[in-house]
C-alpha cells in the first residue's frame, strides 16, 4: 500500500512509521533532511520524502492518507497569533489534501485525519462516546470541528473518512508524560485543582495500533475517540503515576496557579473528559493497555525518580 503521510517525524508519527515497514510512505515534511536524520536510526523502512504538497497534482497513485500534521496546541499561551498558527498548521494542510483527492480520477481509499478529544469540552463526570453532539465556543471545539468539517469534504464512494478524536497520549519519547516527571522527580507531585476532571488517555502502542487497524479496516468510517476503555480522574492518574515511580503524591496545584500560567490553554488541564471509545472496540479493535496503572507500568518499568 502507498501511504502519503503528514506529521511524520512527530510523536505519534514516528511511532506509526514503525508499523508501516510493508508499506511504501511518502512523508509530507518541510525540511526532508532534516526529518531523515532525525528518523535515521529508527525502524521505520524505505521513506520517500516530499517537501510541498505544492508539487502535485492529485493523489491517483497514492492508497491511503494520513493526516496527523499540527502545531502542538499545548506547547505555548494561546495568543492571538498562535491561535492562528495552531489553526492554520491543522486546516491548510488538511484543505490542500481534499483538494487533491477530488482531483484524483483514482482517489486514495481511505483518508484517515486527526483530531482531539478536545472537540467535546468540558462533560463534567458524564460518561459518553462518539455520538454526543456538542455546540461550544471555546477554542479547542473550534479547532476540531472545523478540521474536521474540512476532512469529512473528501468523503465518497471511493473515499472512506476516519477522523482522530484522540486523548491524551502516553509514551516515553514525548508528549504529556514527559512533561509530567519533572514534579514528582522533585517531589512537588499530585493532582490538579480538585482531581475530578477526567482524563481520556491511551497509550502510544494502541494509538498507533488503532491507526493502523482503522487503515486496514474497509468499513471504518467516521469519528473515532482514540482513548482507553477506562478514562481516570486527574486525581487517580496523578496517584497512580505517584505510585509507579515510588514518588509523594501529597501536594496539589490550585487551578487559579495554572490559570495564571497558561491563560486560557489551561482549559486542556481542567475539562473533565470521560470518553469512550465504542466505535473502536465494536470494530473489534482490542487494546493493549485498557487501564491506566498497566499502562504507566509499562512505559517507566525499572524507572523511578
Amino acid at each position: 500500500m502507498k501511504i502519503l503521510l503528514t506529521g511524520g517525524t512527530g510523536f505519534i508519527g514516528s511511532e506509526l512509521l514503525k508499523l508501516l515497514t510493508t508499506h511504501q510512505v511518502i512523508l509530507l515534511t518541510r525540511n526532508p533532511a532534516q526529518a531523515k536524520q532525525r528518523l535515521q536510526h529508527a525502524d521505520v523502512g524505505n521513506i520517500q520524502y516530499l517537501d510541498s504538497l505544492d508539487s502535485i497534482e492529485d493523489l491517483n497513485d497514492v492508497d491511503a492518507v494520513i493526516n496527523l500534521a499540527g502545531e502542538p496546541i499545548a506547547d505555548k499561551r494561546w495568543s492571538k497569533e498562535q491561535k492562528e498558527v495552531i489553526c492554520n498548521s491543522r486546516w491548510k494542510v488538511t484543505e490542500r489534501i481534499v483538494e487533491l483527492i477530488h482531483a484524483s480520477t483514482e482517489p486514495p481509499a481511505v483518508f484517515i485525519s486527526g483530531s482531539a478529544v478536545g472537540y467535546y469540552g468540558d462533560q463534567q463526570d458524564h460518561p459518553f462516546d462518539e455520538c454526543l453532539h456538542v455546540n461550544s465556543e471555546a477554542f479547542a471545539h473550534y479547532v476540531c470541528a472545523r478540521w474536521e468539517q474540512i476532512a469529512k469534504r473528501a468523503e465518497s464512494e471511493q473515499t472512506r473518512v476516519c477522523i482522530l478524536r484522540t486523548g491524551l497520549v502516553l509514551g516515553q519519547n514525548g508528549g504529556a508524560l514527559a512533561k509530567m516527571l519533572l514534579p514528582y522527580k522533585l517531589g512537588l507531585g499530585g493532582p490538579l485543582g480538585s482531581g475530578k476532571q477526567y482524563m481520556p488517555w491511551i497509550h502510544i502502542l494502541d494509538m498507533v495500533r488503532a491507526i493502523k487497524y482503522l487503515l486496514e479496516t474497509p468499513h471504518a468510517h467516521g469519528e473515532f475517540n482514540l482513548c482507553a476503555p477506562h478514562p481516570v480522574s486527574n486525581r487517580i492518574f496523578s496517584g497512580t503515576l505517584a505510585k509507579t515511580l515510588k514518588r509523594p503524591h501529597i501536594l496539589f496545584t490550585p487551578k487559579w496557579v495554572m490559570n495564571m500560567a497558561m491563560g486560557e490553554s489551561s482549559c486542556l488541564l481542567f475539562d473533565s473528559v470521560r470518553a469512550k471509545p465504542k466505535k473502536l472496540t465494536e470494530l473489534g479493535f482490542k487494546f493493549s493497555y485498557s487501564r491506566v496503572e498497566p499502562a504507566l507500568k509499562n512505559l517507566l518499568q525499572d524507572r523511578s525518580c
